[in-house]
Formats: structure tokens, sequence, C-alpha cells
């Protein structure tokens, strides 16, 4: 009897013992499995940054050398010669995230290498005074026919790794398709390059217009007196359907303000002048019923009931239901595209929901501007034999150093049928900048 009662309390011992080595096991194998997951996680967000960081450069080379292509300045190439080199060089940096040799992405590598070598080359040629020849011509052609394919299968697998088509086991497959067709092979001369300088230009465009423009001290609020904070505030409830604002936080900065929330829009009010600044609205947009023609009129009627008139419209894009639109000043017949006001009308009922007033609150004046020495005839020969004029315009753009320039607009068709805008200084005839326009069904965009 004995016995057999200690090979019972043996048995149960065992068995609750086994059960504790089974939980701990468990619990083990869990939090193990948490670890992994988080590690897996980890390593599939560093190879999407890694993604994303790389289309994105690929998308610039895409661009400057399509710019390059139609550049007629040797200036503009060497300019244009410094960005691709230092686009390759980030590019190559977001490549060596991804494991090159399990996607085996060597001949992606490889173009970067030569996108790099090729614009060092041609930027120390035209530091030296020297210009471009039919063949380094066709080069640059070629580079960026591979450069388009390259770019819009990076994007490709960019979507459909966000969309969950594709996950991290497959990413290996995807990506080693980018290399399916050989690129063209022009700088086998070439070794390779440091990367010794990532950074970018300061002068990002959004339209023929430059943020670093708004860091000067607004010309429009200059001697300005300041207003309270119950003025600002009577001021923005012109702007709120309920009118039940409270006061969310004062802005310092160069252009101080007191800024308001009813809590579906936040509105801004500059203390010196009382101007609108800015509005944010946070509804959501339904069905379109308004297209995007009628959205810039509207816009522009808008800008008008607050007394701002003299306005043209610019390029519009469309995100999510809602319709910006770009309105720059103008004077006598020239566009100034350094005093921009940005409108986003909602295309279910066409109620403006936000703008942004503070590049042209910065930049407006009546400006003297100067008799054109070039007419735009001349203007119109003077851009790139590939490219064929389409209209001109006069108009101010923003240069680095937070200076202006008085320019002629040439819209152009390229040899593939491309929208190119190229801005010639309407005194000296220089090439100043190159933008290729963008014209789909979400917008019309520069870049």
């Amino acid at each position: 009897m004995s016995n057999v009662m200690m090979s019972k309390r043996a048995f149960a011992r065992i068995i609750t013992f086994s059960l504790a080595v089974i939980l701990t096991l468990a619990v083990f194998a869990v939090k193990n499995g948490t670890r992994a997951d988080r590690a897996e996680r980890a390593v599939e967000n560093t190879y999407m940054n890694a993604v994303e960081d790389l289309s994105l450069g690929l998308d610039n080379i895409n661009n400057n050398l399509q710019k390059g292509m139609y550049t007629n300045s040797v200036s503009m190439l060497a300019d244009l010669s410094d960005k691709l080199t230092s686009d390759a060089a980030t590019a190559k940096n977001s490549l060596s995230r991804l494991p090159i040799d399990e996607l085996d992405l060597t001949d992606a590598y490889r173009f970067l290498s030569q996108v790099g070598n090729y614009s060092k080359a041609l930027a120390d040629k035209c530091a030296k005074g020297g210009t471009l020849t039919s063949e380094e011509r066709r080069n640059i052609e070629a580079l960026y026919a591979y450069a388009a394919e390259l770019s819009s299968n990076m994007w490709d697998i960019e979507q459909r790794i966000e969309k969950g088509r594709i996950t991290l086991s497959d990413t290996v497959y995807a990506a080693s398709q980018l290399d399916a067709e050989e690129p063209v092979t022009v700088t086998d001369g070439f070794t390779d390059f440091p990367a010794e300088d990532n950074s970018f230009p300061s002068l990002i465009y959004d339209g023929p217009y430059s943020d670093h423009i708004m860091e000067k001290t607004p010309i429009m609020l200059k001697n300005e007196s300041d207003i309270d904070s119950g003025e600002a505030l009577r001021r923005a409830k012109k702007l709120s359907d309920s009118g039940e604002l409270t006061l969310l936080t004062q802005e310092d900065g160069k252009m101080p303000s007191y800024v308001f929330t009813d809590g579906t829009r936040t509105i801004a009010i500059t203390k010196a002048g009382g101007r609108y600044s800015y509005m944010l609205g946070s509804r959501r947009v339904g069905k379109q019923t308004i297209t995007a023609k009628e959205a810039v009129r509207r816009a522009e009627d808008f800008m008008s009931e607050l007394g701002i008139r003299g306005l043209t419209d610019s390029y519009y894009e469309i995100r999510d239901g809602i319709c910006v639109v770009n309105l720059a000043a103008e004077q006598n017949g020239v566009t100034m595209y350094t005093d921009l006001i940005k409108v986003g009308v909602a295309l279910d009922n066409g109620e403006v929901i936000s703008f942004d007033m503070r590049g042209y609150l910065t930049n407006h004046m009546i400006r003297s501007l100067p008799q054109p020495k070039i007419s735009a005839e001349l203007a119109e020969t003077l851009v790139s034999a590939n490219l064929s004029p389409v209209s001109t315009k006069l108009c101010v753009i923003p240069s680095v150093g937070q200076n202006e320039l008085f320019c002629y607009e040439v819209r152009c068709t390229g040899k593939q049928g491309e929208n190119i805008l190229v801005y010639l200084n309407a005194e000296t005839g220089r090439e100043e900048q190159i933008l290729i326009l963008k014209i789909g069904r979400g917008g019309v965009l520069t870049v």
C-alpha cells in the first residue's frame, strides 16, 4: 500500500514537474517567438526604408537626367551633374542597406556607379569650359532610358510591399527582377568614386517656388502695428463655421501669429497687421462632384473675398479629394512665382478647407521690373534644339540666396512629348532653371 501511494505521489510530482517544465518552455518559446517577430519586423522595416530611399533617389536621378537631355547651358549642366553625383551616392547608400548578394542587384549598383562617375566627369569638363559632344548627349539619353525603367520598377515594388502583396520572403525574388535588362555601359574607363558629399541643395521647388524664401522677414508685415489676441479672434471667426474658437498657441519666428481652433479648423492670424496666415481643415471629403477647373475658380473667388486680387492660377494637385491650387501674384502680365498662395478646395462641395498665404506675405510687393533686353522670340531660339517651344511668358522666380530672377518661362515639348519649362534670364538670356511639367489625373505639377 505504501509503495503504491509513493508511486502515485511520485507520478503526481513528475506530472506537476513536467507541466511546469512545459509551461516554462512555452513561456520561453512565446518570448523568443515575440523577439523573433520583433527582429523580423525590424529587418523588414529596415528593408522598407531602404527601398523607399532607393526609389526616391532613382526618381531624382531620372528627373535630373531628363533635364540634362534638354539643357542648353554649360552652367546648368554642371549644376545637374553635381546633383546627379550626390543622388547616385545617396542611392548607392540605400542599396547597400539591402541584402545585395541575395537580391542580385549588381547591375543596379553598377548603373549607379556609372551615373555618378559620368556626372562627375561631365561636371569637371564643364568647369574647364568644355561643351558636350553629340556622343555625350547620347550617353545621357541612354542613362535616362535605363533610369526611367529602373525607377518605375522600383516604385512598383515599393507599392506592392506597402499593400502587402510582397512579404519579406518575397522581396528577394521581386527585387532581383530589377536587373532583367543590362544597362548601357558608358563609363567603363572610370573608377568608382567616394561619397564625399551626400547633401542636397536647399532650393526646393513646389511649382516654380522655393520654400527657403520664407526665411526672410515678411515684406507685407514690415512697419505694421501688432494687434491683440481679441482682435485676432474677431478676424479668425470670419473663417469659422461655428465661431467657437479658442486660442491654441502663439507662434514665434519670422511671422509671429495667434493660432485658433474650433475643433475642425485651425486658423492663424499674424500679430503684425492681423493678416490671415494659414487655415487647416480636418473634415473627411466625400465623393467628387466638381471639376478641378471649378476648384481653381472657387480658390480665386475665395481669395477675392478676403481682399486679395491680381492673382493667376499656376499649377494644382489633387490629393484625397482635395484640389490644392497654387495662385501666384501677377503684375502687368508678369507672373510672380515668388508670391504664392496655396488654396485647398474640397471636390465634394467646393468648400475652401485650407490655405497657406505665408509665401505671399513674405514676398509680395509692387516691383520695379526692368524692360527685357531680349525678346520672347529670341528666348525661344536659346532653348535646346531637342525642344520645341509652345508658349512664352515673363515671370519672376526665386533663386539661391533669397534673390529673384526676371525670366522668360518657355514652355516646350520634348522629343518624347514631355512638357518642359525652361527659364531664361530676360536680361542676359542665361538658362536659369529647367522644370519637368507632370500632367495627369492627379494634377499639374513640376519637378
